[in-house]
């Protein structure tokens, strides 16, 4: 009768944690609706800033590396690139070696590109549910070409910031990989695993074996990656638009400033200027706004802002990780470690900024260089950016076109 009462109790403590969501997301949606009629101008802006960064630079950056890796997945050769890499990924991250071919991926092509790949290789079949925790918990990083071209050339005006930026994300993030190799423990017994040179034949033979069991022919899979890409791309436009409205709402009610306060009382200890705290607080809902409010807050110190723009980028914010959420629920695998990783790589990335500081960006602004030797390669990334968002549009524009038309003739079929 104990165990039997326990379970009750149990039971109605589910239900009522499950009534309290209900009523919070209800009174949430309800209470952004209501925002939306008060103030439909400054949601309207909120809005098209969200759809204009999604037009110009996330669907056209996205979207060839979700086909192509689509493409690589159903070929096989993801498979015979994890026989090359197990003997490298497997005793540092713990985890199997096509988790380097996402953290490549998520490396070049920025977030939610490691959610999208470690869930596609989950449904595979070939990570476990701990590993797709650990692995998607550092392959989500933010795109070279933003933190070096929008961030460093674009809001601060100073291409060498970019080489800091980046050092210190992709720092942060190794450690994060490291630090997850002890997340979890496998259900069934550990077998051992041959860390020597990697086999040639075995892997030539897991491309083969994977395109004998991949049945569709070479077309049909260059239209199922084009059109699941631009579905995954679609929704991850409607949560940056949605998350832009929502930190534009919490800003013109006040709420915004009351919750800054706050923040600003932890940066005391910290020694960061109390006047970050509102960009801060921005950032931790979307990357791009809190990223330029903080290169704007002329209050503060150069060190400050690029700290707390450091910070922003890891922890990705809350519009990313929500389109990582997305993603994960189509599979087993938890949330909770990739959100707790992201506080993890914020504080490891802000760390490394402040230590990197002196020699990446102080020694490198003290050395005089020649005019003609001036191209290193964050200006060079900063030009390819603004190129990047030149024809970014036509990309998106032609790409829509295309998954229309695709799916008028499967309709039509």
């Amino acid at each position: 009768m104990q165990k039997k009462g326990l379970l009750f109790v149990k039971g109605d403590l589910a239900l009522n944690a499950a009534h309290r969501n209900t009523i919070f997301l209800a009174l949430l949606v309800t209470f952004i609706a209501i925002s939306i009629i008060i103030y439909p101008k400054e949601v309207f802006g909120a809005s098209l800033r969200g759809l204009t960064m999604w037009w110009e630079i996330v669907f056209p950056s996205l979207l060839p590396f979700f086909i192509v890796s689509e493409m690589l997945i159903g070929l096989g050769v993801v498979s015979f690139i994890g026989i090359l890499l197990e003997p490298f990924m497997r005793p540092i991250f713990r985890v199997p070696g096509v988790g380097g071919f996402v953290w490549a991926m998520g490396l070049a092509s920025g977030f939610p590109a490691g959610a999208k790949f470690t869930a596609r290789l989950r449904q595979e079949g070939q990570l476990s549910v701990i590993e797709a925790e650990r692995l998607v918990s550092f392959t989500n990083s933010s795109n070279p070409l933003f933190m070096s071209g929008a961030i460093a050339v674009g809001f601060f005006g100073d291409a060498a910031l970019g080489l800091l930026l980046m050092t210190a994300h992709y720092l942060g993030n190794i450690c994060v990989g490291f630090i997850m190799r002890f997340h979890g423990k496998e259900t069934q017994k550990a077998q051992p695993h041959d860390y020597h040179l990697p086999s040639i034949r075995k892997a030539f033979s897991a491309l083969y074996q994977t395109r004998r069991r991949e049945y569709r022919p070479i077309g049909k899979l260059l239209g199922d990656s084009v059109n699941h890409s631009i579905q995954t791309l679609l929704m991850i436009g409607g949560f940056i638009i949605i998350f832009s409205v929502l930190n534009k709402i919490l800003s013109v009610v006040h709420i915004a400033q009351s919750l800054s306060y706050i923040i600003s009382l932890l940066f005391i200890p910290f020694h960061i200027p109390t006047e970050l705290s509102l960009p801060f607080l921005s950032g931790l809902f979307e990357i791009t706004l809190g990223s330029r409010m903080a290169s704007e807050t002329e209050s503060s110190s150069l060190l400050s802002q690029v700290i707390i723009t450091s910070f922003i980028l890891a922890f990705s914010g809350f519009s990313v990780q929500a389109q990582v959420a997305s993603i994960l629920a189509d599979t087993d695998i938890r949330f909770q470690p990739f959100f707790i990783a992201r506080i993890f790589h914020g504080c490891f990335a802000a760390l490394f900024t402040l230590l990197f500081w002196k020699p990446l960006y102080i020694q490198k602004q003290a050395q005089e260089i020649p005019v003609f030797l001036n191209s290193n390669p964050s200006s060079l990334i900063g030009e390819i950016w603004l190129l990047a968002i030149s024809i970014g549009p036509f990309i998106t524009l032609f790409s829509l076109l295309f998954f229309i038309y695709y799916q008028t003739k499967s309709l039509i079929k």
